[in-house]
């Protein structure tokens, strides 16, 4: 019986996994470094459970569909609130937006970055985020949001043939 493993190890175990597929799959390398074992600090460890998940993340990506490929991950690491290896996967992370932004608003670095390692799946963070940016641009000045939207087109490599239709006009719509 010592020589065997639980279910509960092995549950624990393929939730950890899908996490790390999960914030490997969507970029989240904060997460993704949470998520892996505290004993595994040597960077050849490091190096081959990068490569084990993107070799896995090479496979379920060529296997499914892209929506079908996150719900497999998804019931991989899904798990009730309490069980080991549960971890929040989908809209049920979104509120973290509201921790989000309370973090941006105070300066707060370390609940931002503790918001982004314990979310392997931003998808729904990012996508509350920009409902709530959607909600306050009506509040903000014209010439702040002129100045903002002009920065940050200095920022951007210029378009090889010009705005498109979607910038088309676009100028006349802030004053």
């Amino acid at each position: 019986m010592s020589g065997e493993i639980s279910d509960i190890s092995v549950a624990a175990a393929k939730a950890k996994a899908g996490r790390l597929l999960l914030a490997f799959r969507h970029g989240n390398q904060q997460a993704f470094d949470e998520a892996l074992p505290e004993e595994m600090s040597a960077e050849e460890s490091r190096d081959l459970v990068s490569a084990l998940a993107w070799v896995a993340n090479e496979a379920v990506r060529k296997a499914y569909r892209s929506d079908v490929a996150d719900r497999v991950l998804h019931h991989l690491a899904r798990k009730t609130p309490g069980e080991p290896g549960w971890v929040e996967t989908d809209e049920a992370a979104a509120p973290g937006v509201v921790t989000l932004l309370e973090g941006l608003r105070d300066g707060d670095v370390e609940a931002v970055r503790a918001l982004v390692r314990t979310t392997p799946d931003t998808t729904f963070v990012l996508g509350r985020l920009l409902t709530a940016v959607a909600m306050l641009l009506p509040s903000v000045p014209a010439g702040d949001l002129r100045r903002v939207l002009d920065e940050l087109r200095a920022q951007c490599p210029p378009e090889p043939y010009g705005p498109g239709p979607a910038h088309a006009g676009s100028a006349g719509h802030l004053p």
